[in-house]
């Protein structure tokens, strides 16, 4: 686990990403002052915006204020006239229908006291008006005081107004309040944002949290333009008059809260970003950090292509000599970088120089190494000539001896002689002089032997499972001389097992285990030969072979036949099946392709 979690992490070493970690932290202090004051900068501006909405949800609703001022500056200037005429109905109604007439603002005008029976007012002519169940004067009645109040249905005009009440005292005595009433569509045709406010929209509302006008329509609705599951009057106790909030049909809109009549009725702006322009702060905001990002992006980018140009790129070229070089291209010394900066070039002339060198030493070993082999080869060649001699001679006295015990030792004696000959055959013949196939060589040493000592028409049967086995010189002579032994005895002995049509010899050699192999030589027993004796000579070479070999042996009847089974160990030389772990890359590892 923590290899495969080192293998992913290797990209780390590498000079690119290191490069780019330190450039990172060197920039670092600089992108986080240009954060930082981008930041500020932006908050400045939207800070900026939220005072110039407030500018503008002010003057928007500033004709609406005026004509809520200039309301309650008419009940306060009716009072004392409604006190003098308050004994006379018809006076009273009079006065207050002149004042109705000569304003032209407001569409009723009524002294109504704490009974609820107005005889004062613009719409009633000596008839006494009860108002009693109106909404203006429950809401009085529940809260005496100065109001502002939207009604949906006047009692007297039958229009949705927005009602300004004043109470009217007499000394420290409550008699009732004085009421005038504007048209809703008075009060909103007031509302003025200017050009390039469309997305604007103004709703006022009282001390309470009670709607008094909206710029609603056909196409939006109230719960449009006000913020969604917030209460009114919850705004009059926030400290940030600015705010941000999602309204009721999802979008999400900039909200300014002003006071148009301080104490009694607030304007609250409702603004959609574009129009607000805060949709190019939130851009700003993002660009605080974008812009920093982009710096850091490019720094970096830079860095690493100047980098790239002056170290990465001839490093590279550098690493492909090295690699092309180490796997064997050594056809001549890879050029100097001649472009590269001065270090780089100092290092690449060290490298042209050593494998110049190399090449030289290795052209001169190698020269030096083919000429002992051919030497080595002509020293086997000779000894191979000299034993097939000796053989030769030792067959031409055994044609002049009569004597049949001297002919069959003269035939063993030339048949270990011609197996020496066979095993040096085999070392010229082969291409590296430190190793023997010994399989091909045991096949040799049967056929040669087969040839010279069964007659042509004979029924022996002879089998063999020969596996290719590479041995030491060391090994293959005792093994060959062995194995020489063995056939010879078994071609010596072998008869016709009961129950079988023919005598038969078996030869096998195998690895059983890495570094361990096995030489088997069989043959079938008759009746007759379990009681022949011979000389001995043959199992004392034998076990001294299997001692030169380091094995152990054992041999004996198993059955209708007699087994000699040797196991020893294989002796691994040095330049055999030459091998050569080469790092190709500083990142090179097991299991890596190159």
């Amino acid at each position: 686990m923590f290899r495969q979690i080192n293998d992913r992490l290797d990209f780390t070493r590498k000079l690119g990403f290191r490069l780019g970690a330190l450039l990172s932290v060197a920039i670092l202090p600089l992108g986080l002052i240009s954060l930082i004051q981008n930041f500020n900068m932006v908050q400045e501006a939207e800070r900026g915006v939220q005072i110039a909405l407030l500018g503008r949800t002010a003057s928007a609703a500033a004709g609406e204020r005026a004509l809520l001022q200039s309301a309650l500056g008419s009940a306060d200037a009716l009072g004392p006239a409604v006190l003098e005429t308050m004994d006379r109905p018809q006076a009273c109604s009079d006065l207050m229908r002149n004042f109705i007439e000569r304003s032209a603002t407001y569409v009723f005008a009524g002294f109504v006291p704490l009974d609820g029976l107005s005889s004062c007012n613009s719409s009633s002519r000596g008839i006494p008006l009860d108002l009693r169940e109106s909404e203006g004067f429950r809401t009085f009645m529940e809260q005496p005081g100065t109001q502002v109040t939207a009604i949906s249905r006047g009692t007297a005009t039958g229009l949705p107004v927005v009602l300004v009440i004043q109470p009217l005292y007499r000394d420290s005595e409550m008699l009732g309040y004085v009421g005038l009433s504007l048209t809703n569509e008075l009060l909103r045709s007031t509302h003025n944002f200017g050009v390039g406010s469309d997305g604007a929209r103004i709703v006022t509302f009282n001390q309470k949290g009670e709607i008094l006008t909206s710029d609603s329509d056909a196409q939006t609705s109230i719960t449009d333009i006000l913020p969604e599951n917030i209460e009114l009057v919850s705004l009059l106790s926030q400290s940030e008059t600015t705010f941000r909030a999602r309204a009721g049909n999802g979008e999400s809109r900039l909200f300014t809260v002003v006071p148009a009549v301080p104490g009694l009725v607030y304007a609250l702006g409702s603004w959609s970003p574009r129009t607000a322009g805060v949709g190019l702060f939130q851009i700003s905001r993002l660009g605080a950090v974008t812009i920093p990002m982009a710096l850091w992006l490019v720094s970096l980018a830079v860095a690493y292509f100047a980098v790239f140009r002056m170290v990465l790129r001839h490093i590279t070229v550098l690493r492909g000599q090295m690699r092309r070089f180490a796997i064997g291209n050594r056809t001549e010394p890879p050029p100097v970088l001649t472009d590269a900066p001065t270090e780089i070039c100092d290092v690449s002339q060290t490298f042209h120089n050593m494998a110049r060198i190399l090449i030289r030493d290795e052209e001169a070993m190698e020269e030096a190494v083919a000429e002992k082999t051919v030497l080595l080869k002509e020293v086997h060649h000779r000894v191979k000539n000299n034993l097939q001699l000796i053989a030769s001679i030792i067959n031409m006295q055994s044609r002049v001896i009569d004597d049949p015990d001297a002919k069959r030792v003269l035939r063993s004696v030339q048949d270990r002689v011609a197996a020496l000959a066979t095993i040096y055959r085999n070392l010229y013949q082969a291409e590296h002089l430190d190793a023997v196939e010994a399989g091909r060589l045991v096949c040799d040493i049967i056929s040669q032997m087969v040839s010279a000592s069964v007659e042509p028409d004979s029924a022996l049967r002879i089998e063999t499972n020969i596996e290719t086995l590479i041995l030491l010189p060391d090994q293959a002579v005792p093994l060959s001389l062995l194995t020489t032994e063995a056939f010879t005895n078994a071609l010596k002995y072998a008869g016709i097992a009961p129950g079988e049509e023919a005598p038969w010899v078996r030869v096998s050699l195998s690895t059983v285990a890495p570094g361990q192999a096995v030489l088997e030589v069989a043959n079938s027993v008759g009746a007759d030969s379990r009681q022949s004796e011979g000389t001995g000579l043959g199992s004392q070479l034998i076990e001294a072979f299997t001692t030169q070999l380091e094995g152990q042996s054992t041999l004996g009847f198993e059955g209708n036949s007699f087994l000699l089974r040797l196991q020893f160990a294989i002796e691994e030389g040095n330049t055999m099946v030459e091998e050569r772990n080469v790092v190709l890359t500083s990142a090179a590892r097991l299991g890596a392709q190159h």
